[in-house]
């Protein structure tokens, strides 16, 4: 079976996706052109507007590092346990960025936040993106030729779950306890020192395209293109920025409202694309279980068919053995009949071994040994061989055979096998039946100088409706003691060879199983 796709880490991204993810990127740089000349409009401030924007990205960060780790226990892969951290890492700065964010919950923020801290915690978050991308690109390298996905030590997601609210937490503490540290990013809470956060934002840029062109270059995956996605939103957010001059602008509001959208519609492209493979993974399960299945049953058929097959030839060879000891355990031997019994058990013998070679052929769907055969001359012999138990249930057997039948091309020990199932299945269904002579009628003929037909009738207790329909089914049966293979496996020979076995309620009573097969020449045309 081909190799299955089974994560965002592994699966290649399909045009549609490929499209769709252009159209987006499309959008954004269309929304900064638009901006843009009006970046530096002023609006009102909304103290409520950062603690939406940041919990809106708060979570959707959360969902997508969850679903990386998921991909991360699967795959035991580095490289996406890096990716999952930074996510954590973020999402985690969301927090003190609306603490300490002016007029958010204080006019001058929480945790003793100076006028700098809300915005270095913003370039921290931003930087440690492409930072992270280096080295998602350069394990994934190292994994590329590394061993199989099974044999890869762990890659440690509680250690970068750990790691993560560790920087955190540093990166808190450093821009607020320690924000005198740090050069100045804003004049006043509003305004920009604009030279000092060029050259800042300059870094971040110039990470970003870097990282953008890394993971061009190396793109073979799902996860990869939506991560180009993120950084295009990135891009796109640095070159605003660069261009700010404050605060509470329409370019101000624009710029959280891109990221609020961009990490949206990744998350939900990133569930929707996880829902996606596992509903596959699922259906594949589930046919392969169902292939599985299927061939159980096929080898219960075989094995059925087997025993049902061999049982009555065995049974006659057992027979037959069992009276020539007893010819010759009599005070006076009778030799002749002891030979002639004993030859009859070697005949019965043959035919087990030639119906075995037979169902091994048929269910390997492989060609049988096919040739000329006189249906009349099979259904004598057949009859010829049931003889000992036609005589046990006290049956009569009357041939009607179409003397100018012509022959046809078929698997001689195959339809003997159709034919004695017919008959023996016709001899069970007289054994119940009282108050009348039991008899059996073979009747042949030509059929439309295209086909033979042969009919075997019985005047037995017959078939009710609902069985009748169901009678070649597989393992379908009437009897207390039947498998429910023969009536099947005789339809599958019959179809095998071009024909057609179908069966009705006699005229009076029992049943008449009809056998149309098509004559030698038509098969030689």
């Amino acid at each position: 079976m081909p190799q299955e796709h089974l994560g965002l880490f592994d699966t290649p991204p399909t045009r549609r996706q490929v499209q769709f993810s252009l159209v987006i990127v499309g959008l954004l740089f269309a929304a900064l052109l638009v901006i843009l000349p009006v970046r530096d409009v002023p609006l009102r401030p909304i103290h409520a507007f950062i603690p939406m924007a940041n919990a809106i990205m708060f979570l959707g960060e959360l969902i997508t590092a969850t679903l990386l780790y998921a991909q991360t226990a699967v795959f035991r892969s580095r490289a996406l346990a890096v990716v999952g951290t930074v996510y954590v890492f973020t999402a985690l700065l969301l927090i003190p960025h609306a603490l300490t964010f002016p007029g958010a919950f204080a006019p001058d923020g929480l945790l003793s936040a100076g006028i700098n801290t809300t915005a270095w915690i913003a370039w921290c978050r931003r930087v440690s993106f492409p930072i992270a991308i280096f080295f998602y690109v350069q394990l994934r390298r190292a994994e590329s030729t590394a061993p199989r996905e099974a044999e890869r030590p762990a890659a440690g997601i509680v250690i970068g779950v750990i790691a993560a609210i560790a920087l955190a937490a540093g990166v808190t503490a450093l821009t607020t306890i320690g924000q005198a540290l740090l050069p100045p990013f804003f004049v006043t809470h509003s305004r920009v020192a604009y030279a000092n956060s060029l050259q800042y934002e300059s870094v971040v840029f110039v990470l970003s395209i870097i990282a953008t062109i890394l993971l061009f270059r190396t793109r073979r995956s799902v996860l990869d293109l939506w991560l180009l996605v993120v950084f295009a939103g990135w891009l796109t957010q640095s070159l605003l920025i660069l261009s700010l001059h404050g605060r509470f602008t329409v370019g101000w509001y624009w710029l959280f409202l891109v990221s609020v959208f961009s990490h949206l519609v990744v998350m939900l492209a990133l569930l929707a694309e996880s829902h996606r493979l596992y509903l596959r993974l699922a259906l594949s399960t589930s046919a392969r279980n169902r292939e599985r299945e299927s061939r159980l049953m096929s080898i219960d058929a075989v094995a059925a068919a087997i025993s049902h097959e061999i049982g009555q030839p065995l049974a006659a060879a057992r027979a037959y053995a069992t009276a020539g000891v007893s010819w010759l355990d009599r005070p006076q031997p009778d030799p002749e009949r002891a030979v002639k019994s004993m030859r009859a058990a070697i005949d019965a013998a043959q035919r087990t071994a030639d119906v075995i070679k037979s169902i091994r052929a048929m269910f390997a769907q492989q060609p049988g040994m096919a040739s000329e055969v006189d249906l009349n001359d099979l259904a004598r012999a057949t009859a010829s061989a049931l003889g000992r138990e036609l005589a046990g249930e006290k049956v009569s057997l009357q041939l009607t055979l179409d003397e100018a039948l012509p022959p046809i091309l078929a698997d001689r020990v195959q339809i003997e096998q159709v034919l004695v199932n017919l008959i023996t299945n016709a001899i069970e269904s007289l054994g119940a039946t009282r108050g009348r002579a039991r008899r059996i009628a073979i009747r042949s003929a030509a059929l439309n100088g295209h086909d033979v037909l042969l009919q075997v009738s019985d005047n037995g207790i017959g078939i009710t409706d609902e069985a009748m329909s169901r009678i070649f089914e597989a393992f379908f049966t009437t009897k207390k003691t039947g498998m429910g293979m023969g009536l099947s496996l005789c339809r599958t020979i019959v179809e095998a060879h071009g024909g057609r076995l179908w069966a009705a309620p006699g005229e009076q009573h029992g049943v008449t199983f009809y056998l149309q097969l098509p004559r030698s020449d038509l098969h030689a045309a």
